[in-house]
């Protein structure tokens, strides 16, 4: 009923510490009354911060004053509250009175308390207070309620008793809520100035130096531009690993303990989370933008990928967290830093292209097997597919600078053209398929020309079915480019078994002379046995293509030879016994030809490629990808 009598009583009260202007005095009885009841706040204020002066208790200077039960320390702020109310009516009615002068320095010694009290509480509860501990009670709380409400931890600390929780994360939700009593205390009494440096200061300290223990530190964009890519590498990959700490760990605990220590003033939360993380999320977020500058080989891309990657997916909490307008400066950081790797990512990208027009290799690899720049490229394409989370964001604004309009195999289907990833990446696949080309043309062979260029083929189309490219890419322009593979097999069977269809009669049933049969089947025998032991080196890498080409080839010789041995063999051996030239069984030559096209299983990849893209195939330096 106190309380609230001296509300209706006494005028609103600024927190400031200076005495308002002077206004006459009243002597109403109401006026009486009230006088005498802040004089008794002030007595009653006395008693208790005298007894917790250090400077004139031996026992205060030991004893902390936030003990186990807080009765005393409730007490305390309550007295520290009421003396305020005294200070704010006498300062409006008796701005000379004694009462004032005597309130002044009690409420001087009570925030010297509190500021101890405020410091010891920070200091005492570091491991407590620790930014994993906060920040995963912070994940508990934010599934637990669905959505930011700040709670008041405050409000009974005998709740805690109750709660099935652990002995640290009592600790940590009594020391809270403690300083949030102190904050909220000396804030009202004008004394926000002193609880946010003490504040400020403790926590600051924490983020610095768990910022640092990740290897988070200042440097310049000259220091890193000197680095030579291996080290550059360590420290991205460190980054890597510290961004999502420092994010989802140091700053999230310093926002959600912002927010309930300081719980009764919004202007007071963002001002102490900006000064407490603002620097060191300069520092964090100002490395990427200075490691994407340094000169860079195409297959580097990964590890830039994984930054801006690594930004954005922070970005939702990180907007969130520095949303205010003293941390502006963070959010502009991180957008600069995405637009700038953004456009390094473009432009090493650009670069992987020129190096794929530009592989000058013209040795031949043997039997026409898998060439090793499109092992490197598809491996490159397939890893670039892995990112279809941001590339399409990053290439969005990018159109191709065509000269000619593009085959139609080259779109994936009918949403391929408002896919700005699957054009980017057929586009690569397109020039390297032109490079290869122009590779064929180093066998003289046609028909070895065209296991070359189905190998390779096949090799693409098999890994974008099986890797994340075939959700980009899309089932169409697999189907599209599978039906290209087949018909370069067929060109291969129609040009390197030309001259053996050739050496049989177009009607194997129709009647002929015994001496032109005999001609026919001695004609066969040299061609057979030629093609044969000319393509016995070739290769087809992959074993469906390879079984696809022996049945197919199979089929087609079976049929006419077959038919041709049917109805001759009996006739030609009765005539010139063992002259007659029937040398292979229609069996035979199937047991020939599943022999064919098998070589040596690594050949395709055993001879490197002179030029600087496919000089390692299979190994890309940092990302998720390297090794």
């Amino acid at each position: 009923m106190r309380n609230h009598f001296f509300k209706s009583l006494t005028p609103s009260h600024s927190p400031a510490r200076t005495t308002p202007s002077h206004s006459p005095a009243r002597t109403t009885p109401s006026h009486g009354l009230c006088e005498s009841l802040m004089e008794e706040n002030i007595e009653v204020a006395e008693t208790l911060i005298t007894k917790w002066d250090s400077a004139s208790s031996s026992y205060a200077d030991i004893t902390p004053l936030f003990q186990d039960d807080r009765y005393e320390a409730k007490q305390y702020l309550k007295a520290v509250k009421d003396l305020q109310t005294a200070m704010d009516y006498f300062g409006t009615e008796h701005t000379n009175s004694q009462h004032l002068v005597r309130s002044q320095r009690l409420m001087q010694t009570a925030m010297k308390r509190l500021q101890r009290e405020f410091h010891r509480i920070l200091a005492e509860n570091r491991t407590h207070l620790d930014p994993e501990s906060i920040s995963n009670r912070s994940s508990r709380n934010s599934v637990l309620t669905g959505n930011s409400d700040l709670e008041d931890d405050s409000e009974d600390d005998l709740r805690f008793a109750n709660e099935n929780v652990s002995e640290d994360e009592r600790m940590s939700r009594s020391a809270i809520a403690d300083l949030k009593s102190i904050a909220e205390g000396m804030i009202s009494a004008g004394y926000g100035k002193e609880c946010v440096k003490i504040y400020t200061v403790n926590r600051k300290s924490i983020v610095e130096e768990g910022l640092y223990n990740l290897g988070v530190a200042k440097t310049s964009y000259h220091h890193v531009h000197r680095m030579e890519w291996e080290v550059l590498e360590v420290k991205i990959k460190n980054w890597l690993n510290a961004v999502k700490i420092a994010v989802k760990t140091f700053f999230e605990a310093e926002k959600y303990l912002c927010d309930r220590v300081f719980w009764s003033s919004a202007s007071i939360r963002e001002s102490v989370f900006s000064e407490i993380t603002k620097e060191s999320a300069l520092t964090l977020f100002g490395f990427p933008e200075m490691a994407v500058k340094s000169k860079k080989s195409p297959e580097k891309i990964f590890l830039i990928l994984d930054l801006y990657e690594a930004i954005f997916n922070l970005w939702p909490d990180i907007e969130s967290m520095f949303a205010c307008e003293s941390t502006a400066s963070v959010r502009s950081l991180i957008d600069h830093s995405l637009t700038k790797i953004a456009e390094s990512i473009r432009s090493m990208l650009v670069d992987f292209e020129s190096h794929i027009q530009k592989d000058s290799s013209r040795t031949p690899v043997p039997g026409g097997g898998v060439h090793p720049l499109t092992r490197y490229v598809m491996n490159y394409i397939a890893f670039l597919s892995d990112y279809s989370g941001i590339l399409p964001g990053i290439v969005a604004d990018w159109p191709l600078m065509l000269h000619s309009p593009l085959p139609e195999s080259f779109f994936g289907g009918n949403d391929s053209e408002e896919n700005p990833l699957a054009l980017r990446l057929a586009w690569l696949i397109l020039v390297l398929l032109s490079k290869l080309d122009s590779k064929a043309e180093v066998y003289h062979d046609a028909p070895l020309s065209y296991i070359f260029l189905a190998n390779n083929l096949e090799y693409i189309v098999v890994k974008v079915r099986t890797s994340n490219l075939k959700s980009v890419l899309g089932d169409e322009w697999i189907e599209s480019h599978e039906a290209k593979v087949k018909q370069y097999a067929s060109s291969y069977i129609r040009m390197g078994w030309s001259r053996v269809f050739l050496s049989l009669p177009e009607n194997p049933m129709a009647e002929i002379s015994p001496e032109r049969a005999r001609k026919h089947f001695h004609d066969f025998n040299i061609a057979f046995e030629e093609a044969y032991k000319h393509q016995a080196s070739w290769i087809v890498m992959d074993s469906k293509l390879r079984e696809h080409i022996k049945i197919t080839l199979g089929k087609k010789l079976g049929t006419l030879y077959g038919e041709f041995y049917i109805n001759y063999r009996a006739r030609l051996e009765n005539l010139y016994g063992n002259d007659s030239e029937v040398r292979f069984a229609p069996d035979d030559l199937g047991n020939y030809l599943s022999d064919l096209l098998h070589a040596d299983g690594n050949s395709g990849g055993s001879v490197s490629s002179t030029s600087s893209l496919s000089s390692s195939p299979y190994h890309f330096h940092g990302g998720r990808h390297s090794g």
